[in-house]
């Protein structure tokens, strides 16, 4: 499936950045919405050399009118909106007694208000059409709550909330657009220079770490397949099953280790740029310092996209054990 307009929210950078490159590999046009005019223009042009076209849209996706204002752009520009993923985000690494109120009131407008926006935007152009799909990029933290990242992990969990909701509604008047989320684990993305952190060490994602392009070929996988929901990552799946199962010792656990798994050997830098406030300007790409130690694929993710022709393998297998068996019985 390709030639569809797309738009990806935070597509400058990180997993933005890396969904953009993969849906126009795929033949897509993709309208990418970000902040930073540098990181824009090298995804456009990323679209373009791929065969695409492209629409780079500077954007605030916390400012309802402005995600409104992109939207019709992108429909005037390219055509009516196929897929959306919102997928920019922002958050701040610090234990709570140390977190402002601002700082959690921007971190929520961004990653739950941003994607309710675009949500928004979305569903006015999808739902007279009857098709169309919005992906919410998450994470295994919309389920599990880890220390130094509160906001954050609050407002995955909001957007879970949100999107069931809108799922029922759009179940119950039978509608042709869907909605799903895309649970993510830990990725090398460039959000560890530039997020805003209080802590005594340069945060870092917490091992297991993948590269980005594994959650941007789960993202087209999902704007092809209807899945109401997908995990990405062995670790993402161990998370949110361990968080159903033993919610309390997982807390203990965390308490003891997320401080450190959180944080690498080498001293913050009290001078760095922080994004929560304003875009920090540079073509930032994909990737983030930690190519060393993450994985480019997940086996999870492999039999995940690839499970009836696992199950059908499984199947064989087992009428052919079963005949053996049948076999041995009978001699």
């Amino acid at each position: 499936m390709s030639g569809r307009v797309v738009v990806v929210t935070g597509g400058s950078a990180g997993v933005g950045r890396a969904t953009v490159r993969t849906f126009a590999e795929n033949g897509d046009h993709v309208a990418i919405l970000a902040r930073d005019h540098d990181g824009l223009e090298a995804a456009a042009k990323e679209v373009e050399a791929a065969g695409g076209r492209a629409l780079a849209l500077s954007t605030d996706v916390a400012d309802a009118d402005a995600v409104e204002a992109a939207a019709s752009a992108v429909e005037e520009g390219l055509g009516p909106i196929d897929v959306w993923v919102n997928n920019a985000m922002t958050s701040v690494f610090a234990p709570f007694k140390e977190v402002e109120a601002d700082e959690v009131r921007r971190v929520t407008e961004v990653n739950y208000l941003g994607f309710v926006y675009g949500t928004q935007a979305a569903l006015r152009r999808m739902l007279p059409r009857d098709r169309g799909v919005v992906i919410q990029v998450g994470s295994a933290l919309a389920y599990r709550g880890i220390p130094l990242q509160s906001a954050y992990c609050g407002s995955k969990h909001a957007v879970k909330g949100f999107t069931e909701s809108v799922r029922t509604e759009l179940l119950h008047d039978k509608s042709g657009v869907r909605v799903t989320m895309v649970q993510m684990p830990a990725l090398n993305t460039p959000q560890f220079d530039w997020v805003l952190s209080r802590l005594p060490k340069k945060p870092q994602p917490v091992p297991p770490i993948y590269q980005p392009e594994v959650a941007a070929r789960a993202i087209l996988w999902a704007s092809e397949h209807r899945r109401s929901e997908v995990w990405v990552g062995g670790s993402t799946v161990l998370t949110i099953l361990g968080n159903f199962a033993i919610p309390r010792l997982l807390d203990r656990y965390l308490a003891r280790s997320g401080f450190k798994s959180q944080q690498t050997d080498e001293p913050a830098d009290p001078n760095r740029p922080a994004n929560l406030w304003r875009p920090v300007e540079a073509d930032h790409g994909a990737h983030g310092d930690f190519d060393t130690k993450a994985k480019g694929r997940s086996y999870q993710w492999w039999v995940t996209s690839h499970r009836r022709a696992v199950t059908g393998v499984l199947a064989a297998v087992g009428t052919v054990a079963a005949a053996a068996a049948t076999r041995r019985s009978a001699r």
